[in-house]
This record gives C-alpha cells, sequence and structure tokens, in this order.
C-alpha cells in the first residue's frame, strides 16, 4: 500500500522541511518491513482565487486530481475525530490487509477542505481542537505515520 500525503502549500527551506524530511525517511525504512511501498508528499500550490469559496473549490479539484483509484482518503480537518496514535495504527494496518491501493491523506489550504472531500473520507482526523498551521500539521502527520508503523511493527519508539 502506497502512502501520500497531498497538501496545499510549499513547504520551505528549513527545519520543518528537514523534520517532514526526516520522518518520511524512518517511515520507508520500517515501513517496507511492513508491507508498505513507500510515503511520498505531493505539494499543491495555493489557489490565488480572491475569494474563500473559490479557493476551496480550486484546491479541492486539484487534491481530487491527485487521488489515484482504489485508495482511502484520510482528511486532516479540525472538525475530525481525535483518534490514539494505537488507533490510527490499526487503521493503516487493516486497510494494509485489505490490500487497499493507497491512504492519501489531504491537508487543506488556509481556508480548509471543501465539505465534499470531508464527506468523501473514509476517516477525519484532527490533531486537538487547536488551530495549527499547516506546516506543523504536516511534520505531525508524517510523525505519526511514523509512529503507527512503529506500532505495527512492535517497535519500542511507541510508549503508551
Amino acid at each position: 500500500m502506497h502512502l501520500v500525503v497531498i497538501s496545499i502549500g510549499r513547504l520551505k527551506q528549513g527545519p520543518e522541511r528537514e523534520l517532514a524530511e526526516r520522518y518520511r525517511e524512518r517511515f520507508d525504512d520500517i515501513g517496507r518491513k511492513l508491507g508498505f511501498r513507500g510515503l511520498q508528499m505531493h505539494e499543491i500550490p495555493e489557489s490565488r482565487a480572491r475569494d474563500a469559496a473559490t479557493r476551496i473549490a480550486e484546491e479541492a479539484a486539484a487534491i481530487s486530481a491527485a487521488i489515484p483509484a482504489k485508495s482511502v482518503l484520510v482528511a486532516l480537518d479540525e472538525r475530525g475525530d481525535n483518534i490514539d496514535s494505537s488507533a490510527f495504527a490499526r487503521h493503516l494496518g487493516r486497510w494494509r490487509d485489505e490490500q487497499v491501493a493507497g491512504a492519501i491523506f489531504a491537508i487543506g489550504g488556509a481556508d480548509g477542505l471543501s465539505p465534499d472531500l470531508r464527506r468523501k473520507a473514509k476517516l477525519r482526523m484532527a490533531f486537538g481542537s487547536a488551530t495549527w498551521p499547516h506546516q506543523i500539521v504536516r511534520v505531525m502527520l508524517l510523525e505519526q505515520i511514523y509512529r503507527a508503523a512503529t506500532i505495527l511493527a512492535g517497535h519500542p519508539y511507541h510508549r503508551a
């Protein structure tokens, strides 16, 4: 199963990009042994539309176009469920065992994800009730993906 993080906007060079890349590389090392075929990042430019509704629609179209067939969509959304790391690992493990082609994680722009994308998502996740910068959400998501792999592998990284 492929894992892809699709996000609106670019991570500029600096500590956030370095940390994101570190977790992506860590996942690749352990993920292959668990039957995952890699973790990719796909950055989509922010819409330049003047109004929020148009920006959300344009960004949703770009995200939708990047979602491969037979994939599970996971929406990162402040209204999503707060799930713990072990539950998240169980989702990934189940999808892998069900031979889902890919898990696609969508992080919207400043205006969020479209209601249509949120409805299509198999899982809607939030990292608490606080509002987080999109760059930090990417890093937190990549860390949770890596943590999920360590949980599935029985690695001591995760301590409950």
